[in-house]
This record gives C-alpha cells, structure tokens and sequence, in this order.
C-alpha cells in the first residue's frame, strides 16, 4: 500500500528490532494493551505466531523517500463471512516521526484497502479509555463510539476498560466523497 508519504508493506522478521524498541517507549506503551515489560523474545514469539495466523496481517509503515521503517499496523479478527475486521494496533514509533500525520496517512491507506480491496462491510477498533487525541483522529476519519467494553484488555496483569468504535462500509464511502 502507498500513500503520499509513506509505504506500508507486510512484516519482515527483521522488522522485530524496531517493533521491540517502540514498544519498550513510555510514548508507545501507554496507548495498547501490551505489558510494560515486553521483551525482544515477547516480541518475536508474538510475530512468529501472529505471521501464521491467516485471521491476521502484519504491516510496517515505512518513509516513501527513505525507506526507513517508522510505524507498526496489526490487523486481526479477519472474518469473510461477517465481512469484518480490526485494527487492533497501529502507531508511529519514533516521536521525531509523530505530529507529521503519517498516522492519519496510513489508517486511511489501510481503510482504501480494508473496504476497497478485501471489500469489507465493517472496520473497528479497540482504544483504552483513556486515549482521547486518538479518538479525535478516529472520529474525523469516520469512526463511530459504539461503547465501552468493560474490563476487556488486561495491561500488566490488570484488567482495563476498552472503548469501541467502528466504520462501516457505507460511512466510509460517504466521507470520502464528501471532500
């Protein structure tokens, strides 16, 4: 997938280095349900698993000029029969890349190919509830509250709440064809 500034492309396993650096920073962590004290091999255990789940697919969001990898995208729950699926996580690693609205660039290049090219009906997502400047980007982009999923996630061994939200295929259409 290509957008204006950046590449998303599927997974290497070299791409762990990268993974385990930015999901060891404090700017990172806090948004996911993943532990604080993710290590290397928790990294690569999960990426070995999750590249052969066929319910799963695995992205690295790379600078289109440079090739340099600066982003992750996980999305899981692939249902062809619901015509759904999840983003369950998407983010720009290094903070001198944030701010740049790579992050917007690739969620809407994962939505084009989500309903476009796997001609999905439905698109949501899970947020910790206390993630408000990433329901802001969701909600322009067309994401609806549908509710809070109470005690859903567990983060370092307690169990947190997770908001919902979702696209469907039609509002998707809708506010592309609006601009």
């Amino acid at each position: 997938m290509e957008a204006k500034n950046i590449i998303i492309r599927e997974s290497v396993f070299d791409d762990c280095q990268y993974f385990d650096k930015w999901e060891q920073d404090p700017n990172v962590t806090p948004f996911f349900t993943m532990n604080e004290d993710r290590s290397y091999e928790d990294v690569v255990t999960e990426f070995i698993k999750d590249k052969n789940n066929k319910k799963k697919l695995l992205f690295t969001i790379c600078l289109r000029n440079t090739n340099e990898a600066i982003g992750r995208v996980i999305v899981r729950n692939i249902n062809t029969h619901y015509d759904s699926l999840e983003i369950s996580r998407i983010y720009i690693g290094d903070v001198e890349n944030r701010g740049k609205g790579y992050g917007e660039e690739t969620l809407k290049a994962i939505l084009d190919y989500a309903f476009i090219t796997l001609h999905m009906e439905r698109v949501n997502i899970r947020l910790i509830e206390n993630s408000s400047h990433r329901d802001e980007l969701y909600s322009r982009l067309g994401f609806q509250f549908e509710g809070v999923l109470r005690n859903a996630g567990k983060k370092d061994g307690r169990y947190i709440n997770l908001k919902l939200m979702s696209i469907l295929r039609s509002e998707y259409f809708k506010k592309n064809t609006e601009k």
